[in-house]
C-alpha cells in the first residue's frame, strides 16, 4: 500500500510505501538482482547477457504512474493523495564489485547523459513537478544492494528542501539582483580555502556552511537551472570533476567512501531561471572510525552541529585531487 500523507505541522507530504517492508537485503552477489542475467542462470532486474547502463522501473517503488486508491479516507486536517509518480533504478554498470569511483570517466560521462535524458523524459509527465536524481552508497547509509547503482524519483510535489532554495534563491535575487549560487561560487573561488577541485565549467567546494564533516557541493560556474542546458563540454566537465571527488573521497581513509549524493535543479515545467544547477554530497563519515549520527538537535531541531572545520576537511581531500586521464585524449 502507498499513499501520500499531509503533515500540517510541517506543511509537506511524505509516503507510505509498505511493500518496500519486502525489498531486496543485501543478497550475495550470485543472487544480485543488478547484475545482467547469466545463460542458464536465476532471470535479474536485467534480462540482457551484456549491458552498459541500465534504467528501469523500481520493483518496490514509493510512487507509481498507477497508484492504488489510498487505505484511508482525507479528513480535513489530514488530506490523504494517490501516490502518483515514478521510481527508477539506474545501474551504472554490470561489474558487481565496481562503484562510480572505480568507473572510467568515460562511464561517467555516460551516466551524465542518461541522467540528461531521464530528467527531460520524466519532466514531461502530467503528474510529474519535480524530478531528484540521487546515489545512496555504502551500508552505513543503509543500503541495501552493493551493485553500483543510483535512483530517480519524479515526485507530483516539490519537495520541501528544494521548496526552501528555491524560495531563498528568489528573495535572494530581489534584494540583490543576483543570483545566490552564483555569488556562493564566486564567493568560495575567491576565499579559496574550502575549494577541492574546479575546472572550465565547474566548481567542488565544502561549503562555508557545511553541515557534515566532508559535504561537499559541486556548483556549475555558468548559470544553469538544470541538466538539459549543459553543453557537450560542460558535461564531459562534470564527468571529470565528479571522478576527481570520488576518487578523493575513496583515498581519504583508504575505504569505499560511502555517501548519499543528490542532484538539485529546477522543478518541472514553469520559469525557476533564477535558481541553479548544482550537487550536493553528504558522507556520513567523520573520521576513519567515526560516523556523523543525526541525535536530538540535528532530527528534532533542525540545527546541525558540525565538529569539523571546513576549510581543514577541504584541505585534506584537495591534496587527494588528481587529474583526470580520458582515454580519447
Amino acid at each position: 500500500m502507498s499513499e501520500l500523507r499531509w503533515n500540517p505541522l510541517l506543511g509537506e507530504w511524505l509516503a507510505t510505501a509498505t511493500a518496500r517492508q519486502d525489498r531486496t537485503f543485501l543478497p550475495p552477489k550470485d543472487f544480485c538482482p543488478l547484475c545482467p542475467t547469466a545463460p542458464g542462470g536465476f532471470p535479474t532486474e536485467v534480462p540482457e547477457p551484456v549491458y552498459d547502463i541500465v534504467v528501469f522501473e523500481n520493483k518496490f517503488p514509493s510512487l507509481s504512474p498507477n497508484p492504488p486508491e489510498p487505505a484511508i479516507e482525507s479528513t480535513e486536517l489530514y488530506p490523504v493523495e494517490k501516490s502518483f509518480g515514478e521510481c527508477e533504478v539506474v545501474v551504472y554498470t554490470p561489474n558487481h564489485n565496481s562503484t562510480l569511483a572505480a568507473e572510467p570517466v568515460e562511464q561517467i560521462y555516460k551516466l551524465v547523459q542518461v541522467w540528461t535524458d531521464r530528467f527531460r523524459e520524466l519532466s514531461k509527465l502530467d503528474f510529474v513537478r519535480y524530478v531528484f536524481i540521487f546515489e545512496n552508497k555504502g551500508e552505513a547509509i543503509g543500503v541495501t544492494l552493493h551493485h553500483p547503482h543510483g535512483q530517480i524519483y519524479a515526485y507530483p510535489f516539490v519537495p520541501p528542501r528544494i521548496e526552501k532554495e528555491l524560495e531563498q534563491s528568489r528573495l535572494y535575487l530581489e534584494k540583490h539582483n543576483r543570483c545566490l549560487l552564483c555569488d556562493i561560487v564566486a564567493e568560495e573561488r575567491r576565499d579559496g580555502r574550502r575549494i577541492v577541485a574546479e575546472n572550465d565549467s565547474f566548481a567542488a567546494y565544502i561549503p562555508f556552511f557545511a553541515r557534515y564533516p566532508y559535504e561537499l557541493h559541486i556548483a556549475a560556474k555558468r548559470h544553469l537551472p538544470d541538466l538539459t542546458q549543459f553543453s557537450t563540454a560542460e558535461q564531459i566537465d562534470l564527468a571529470s570533476i565528479l571522478k576527481q571527488v570520488l576518487v578523493a573521497f575513496d583515498k581519504l581513509f583508504d575505504v569505499s567512501f560511502p555517501y548519499m549524493m543528490v542532484l538539485h535543479q529546477k522543478p518541472s515545467g514553469g520559469d525557476y531561471n533564477y535558481y541553479h544547477f548544482h550537487i550536493e554530497f553528504y558522507p556520513p563519515m567523520r573520521s576513519a572510525t567515526k560516523l556523523k549520527f543525526l541525535a536530538g538537535s540535528e532530527t528534532g531541531a533542525g540545527m546541525f552541529i558540525n565538529d569539523t572545520l571546513a576549510e581543514e576537511k577541504a584541505f585534506e581531500l584537495r591534496r587527494l585531487v588528481e587529474p583526470v586521464i580520458w582515454k580519447n585524449d
